[in-house]
Parts: C-alpha cells; sequence; structure tokens
C-alpha cells in the first residue's frame, strides 16, 4: 500500500479503548477519482474511510469497503476532532462541530442518515447474545440498560456482505434511535465504544464521542 493515511478510533469508551477504526487519508488528491477511493477504501478494511479535499474547509468525501456515503456520523465526529474545524463540508450540506472537553460534538438532521432497521429487545443481555444475520438489510439492534437515564445497549450490522459484519460504533443509527425517542441518549455499542446523542431545535440531533490516534500495529490487532 503507497497511499498514506491517519488511523483513529471513534466513540472511545472512558477510559480511552474501543472505538471504531477510521482511516483518514489527509491528502485527498492521492486518491483523485471515485474509483481510486473506493479501491483504497475495500483495501484498507475499515468500517469507513475519509479523504479530506479541503483542510481548511472542512471538505471530506466518505466511502466504506463497497459505497460511498453523503453522510455518516463515526467519520465526520473523527474528521472534526482531526482538522480542528467548526465547519465540515458534506454533499448534504453544512455540518457543524464542536469541541467540548473531551468529546468532539458534530449536528445533524435525521434525513442525512441512510436507512437503518431500529430492532429493539427486551433486555441487554438480549442484544449481547445475537448472532450476526445474514447480508440483507442494515439493522440497528438495541435495548434500554436503565431508560430513566436514557442508556442504551447496541450492535450494528451493516448487511452489506463488504466483510463488515458487525460495526463497532454506528453515528448514523444513533442519530435515527435518538429521533425516533425524542431524547438524548448515552449508547453503549459493539464492544464497549460509547455514542451521546442530544437532540436540539428546529430537528437537528447532536452527535458526539471521543476519539484518539491508533497506531497502524495497533489498528490491525483491533481488527481481527
Amino acid at each position: 500500500m503507497t497511499t498514506a493515511h491517519e488511523v483513529l478510533a471513534v466513540f472511545c469508551s472512558g477510559d480511552g479503548r474501543y472505538g471504531n477504526l477510521l482511516g483518514v487519508v489527509r491528502d485527498g488528491a492521492a486518491c483523485p477519482d471515485e474509483a481510486s477511493r473506493q479501491a483504497l477504501a475495500k483495501e484498507l478494511g475499515y468500517s469507513e474511510t475519509v479523504f479530506v479535499d479541503d483542510p481548511e474547509r472542512g471538505t471530506v468525501d466518505i466511502y466504506t469497503p463497497s459505497v460511498r456515503l453523503p453522510f455518516a456520523g463515526h467519520p465526520l465526529v473523527g474528521a472534526a476532532w482531526l482538522l480542528d474545524v467548526e465547519v465540515l463540508d458534506l454533499p448534504v450540506g453544512e455540518v457543524w462541530a464542536r469541541g467540548d472537553g473531551e468529546f468532539t460534538w458534530i449536528e445533524a438532521r435525521t434525513e442525512w442518515a441512510p436507512p437503518r432497521t431500529l430492532r429493539q429487545y427486551g433486555s441487554a443481555a438480549e442484544v449481547d447474545a445475537l448472532e450476526v444475520p445474514p447480508p440483507g438489510e442494515w439493522v440497528y439492534a438495541w435495548a434500554w440498560e436503565e431508560e430513566a437515564a436514557g442508556r442504551v445497549r447496541a450492535r450494528g450490522f451493516p448487511g452489506r456482505g463488504d466483510g463488515i459484519e458487525e460495526d463497532e460504533a454506528t453515528g448514523a443509527a444513533a442519530l435515527l434511535l435518538t429521533a425516533a425517542l425524542g431524547r438524548a441518549l448515552n449508547i453503549t455499542q459493539g464492544r464497549g465504544s460509547q455514542i451521546m446523542t442530544a437532540p436540539g431545535p428546529d430537528g437537528v440531533i447532536e452527535l458526539g464521542g471521543r476519539v484518539r490516534r491508533v497506531a497502524p500495529s495497533d489498528a490491525r490487532r483491533v481488527r481481527r
């Protein structure tokens, strides 16, 4: 592999563990067209890879191993943290970002999120026990851990058949679940990643989490 990239873990737990891995190509010109970007995203094999086309304006382009995305939560939280910008420029429009202590937040709208099937279970233990479903629909399985406190246990199954059987932390699905429930959430997803959400005015929802850099050797170990 010749294209330089960085690796971030997005939506880490309070002790800095877990998080969904994100590839970031700071020099988007290294992959100048959609075909080359899609090929690199497939080669890297992360849930998403971001290509930075203008770091000052926050212009980024997002790919899974198999499709290009006009919007995705965990890549934008990661890109906002890495580029230290207040606005990200996406096909869906401007996405505002801010830092708040250990958390990085973005503002998003539900209509930007790709479709997800939100499937509620009776307990966190039921969610933990789920097998990976066959490819097909994108399923976000969730259950209340503590409803009064807005604490949720969730797992995400993309169902694309592109090697990502389970998504460690899914911002777009958390956005849709927040809109459906109409309240702020503290979501534990995957092995232990943490996603925070907060509804705002005019249909805007804030999505936040912790971000850290990951060494390539550590990224390979996490993916195994």
